[in-house]
């Protein structure tokens, strides 16, 4: 049975394996066509744009997992279903749950594998990504790291710990420097927010320091004259759906001690504890393409249709959360629903085969 495993395994591995590099291809190309209007501003060339769109792929390949799993599944099966090895291992006595455990044991494996793309390599991929664009499109911009933004605005060196939105950034501190380079001036805010008439920087701390000493004042509100527009924050702005666990899991926290909506935040992070098991339901979802009703079709038509399911769980999963942000509900609601759903008639479609 072990070698039986293996033999199945191996054959659902290598059809995910294809798909994913295919799909991955075409998602490059397409980002890469993207970039190139965005070429010649600044120091952004086409090289950039090429390292960039590859910098973009680990997070691509976390999203499209799901469905990437599903396709190759129906593949991998359906190409045994094709060469009757499937009718001899089932004709020999193996039942169709043993068949389904040996698929679901690379699921399993593919399940390991997603959480560390997830989790470790898709974030500092996307964050230096994010970086490398922002610093050649706009010079001004130092880079982005993982305590935050880092940029030069003239003689001034702004950290942006908390990256909110383009127009609203949190934990922001602004050193000044005269020309023989001493500190002159060092300002903490809490937020900044932009509005028509420029940044504001609220519940901020200000130090001047000077050879006779150091003058601290607080104040509630002040105007910030800087050359860091909105524009070039969304480039190094990091969606909630592109950070990792830990790093989701501590913004909530700061988001809810100051009385930020999180919802966005507690969104993204449900779904990423519920992400791995949608691996599995997507391998219960392509066996009944393979033993169901569309046992007799051709290959193409099972990829197909399989497609459609992929992109219609997607589809439902994301409407699904969204809606449940517009109505108050719990994220944990929008995001279990599709899953469970499809969960559901997976189990049910398996039940009928025979």
């Amino acid at each position: 049975m072990k070698l039986l495993d293996r033999y199945i395994g191996v054959t659902v591995l290598q059809s995910i394996g294809v798909v994913m590099v295919v799909l991955l291809a075409l998602f490059a190309f397409a980002t890469f066509a993207g970039e190139l209007e965005k070429v010649g501003r600044g120091s952004y060339d086409a090289l950039a744009a090429g390292i960039y769109s590859l910098l973009l792929m680990p997070r691509l390949a976390y999203q499209l997992f799901p469905i990437v799993v599903l396709i190759g599944s129906i593949i991998g099966l359906g190409m045994m279903a094709s060469n009757s090895e499937l009718v001899v291992i089932r004709g020999a006595g193996v039942s169709l749950r043993r068949i389904i455990w040996s698929v679901m044991r690379v699921g399993l494996l593919l399940m390991v594998s997603m959480v560390v793309v997830g989790e470790y390599v898709a974030p500092i991929a996307e964050s230096k990504a994010q970086s490398l664009k922002a610093e050649a499109l706009q010079e001004r911009v130092s880079f982005r790291s993982d305590t935050g933004l880092w940029a030069r605005d003239g003689n001034r060196f702004i950290h942006i710990q908390n990256l909110m939105s383009p127009h609203s950034v949190g934990r922001v501190s602004v050193y000044e420097f005269d020309d023989q380079n001493r500190l002159t001036v060092m300002t903490k805010a809490r937020t900044a927010e932009f509005d028509d008439k420029g940044w504001t920087l609220n519940q901020l701390t200000q130090s001047q320091i000077s050879t006779k000493g150091v003058t601290t004042e607080r104040k509630p509100q002040e105007h910030w004259d800087s050359l860091l527009e909105p524009e070039i924050m969304s480039v190094v702005t990091v969606k909630p759906d592109y950070l990792s666990f830990i790093g989701l899991y501590r913004y909530i926290g700061y988001l809810q001690e100051n009385g930020l909506d999180a919802g966005r935040y507690q969104l993204a992070l449900w779904r990423k504890i519920i992400s791995p098991l949608v691996t599995l339901v997507m391998i219960l979802v392509a066996v009944p393409f393979v033993f169901g009703s569309l046992r007799s079709t051709g290959i193409g038509q099972r990829i197909f249709v399989g497609t459609l399911v992929g992109i219609g769980f997607y589809m439902a999963d994301q409407a699904l959360g969204q809606m449940g942000l517009v109505y108050g509900l719990p994220p944990a609601l929008g995001v279990f629903v599709a899953p469970l759903a499809f969960l559901g008639g997976a189990l049910y479609m398996i039940s009928r085969i025979r």
